[in-house]
């Protein structure tokens, strides 16, 4: 069975009604984006960054995933899916797709700010006061900037694989996930599915874009994949 290897960012997401990682004036929902995600701006104004990550966790609880992810799911019923997200939502998840790494962190998890490795679920509100087992206290569980990717090697070993590569939704200008599209074997066919795609045709060899959103965008490829 062929293994499609597929690199997902905010626009799969955006259908669901979850607003993409920034608007063009450098702001996230009027925030500086280094107010709210980075080691510093936690630093300096805790109560400020979990009430951000609060807002972005019920809204998240109050949407559902969309055509795009189901057609994700779709696939592994011809081929070996492995998914590759820069996304903090769940969404590929409540979709059923089973082979899921998250670059960037989940926004349904917490962990200690003591030990990164105590990582818990999480559901509901966060706030000053809330500690993990050893009485430290408890920070989304989001890659900042300025923070190392921890998972960046395993999802480079999960690209090599890769006998197709698919990529939806993100613009590959935000490394060290854009890096990722380095490290397929040669030759291989790869997809890159975007309403407004940032690359082109004559930059990779074997690409092929689809310009459409990722609900249309998936679909055709469904279609163009099965019947290969």
């Amino acid at each position: 069975m062929k293994k499609i290897v597929v690199l997902t960012g905010a626009g799969i997401s955006a259908e669901s009604g979850i607003q993409t990682f920034r608007d063009a004036d450098g702001l996230w929902e009027g925030h500086n984006i280094m107010e709210v995600a980075s080691p510093e701006g936690f630093a300096a104004n805790p109560e400020l960054v979990l009430d951000f990550y609060n807002k972005r966790r019920k809204q998240l609880l109050d949407v559902k995933p969309n055509e795009a992810h189901y057609n994700l799911k779709e696939l592994e019923k011809h081929f070996d899916v492995e998914i590759i997200t820069q996304n903090v939502d769940d969404l590929h998840e409540r979709s059923g797709s089973s082979k899921i790494t998250h670059l960037h962190g989940e926004l349904l998890k917490v962990r200690s700010t003591f030990d990164e490795t105590m990582i818990l679920n999480w559901k509901k509100d966060l706030f000053l006061g809330d500690l993990c087992s050893k009485k430290s206290q408890l920070r989304p569980h989001i890659v900042w900037f300025g923070e190392m990717v921890p998972l960046l090697d395993k999802a480079i070993e999960i690209t090599k694989r890769a006998d197709i590569l698919i990529i939806i939704g993100t613009s590959m200008q935000v490394y060290p996930a854009a890096s990722l599209i380095d490290f397929v074997k040669e030759n291989t066919p790869i997809y890159f599915i975007d309403p407004k795609p940032s690359v082109s045709e004559s930059k990779f060899r074997n690409l092929k874009i689809i310009k459409e959103i990722a609900s249309l965008g998936t679909k055709k490829l469904l279609t163009l994949l099965k019947n290969q």
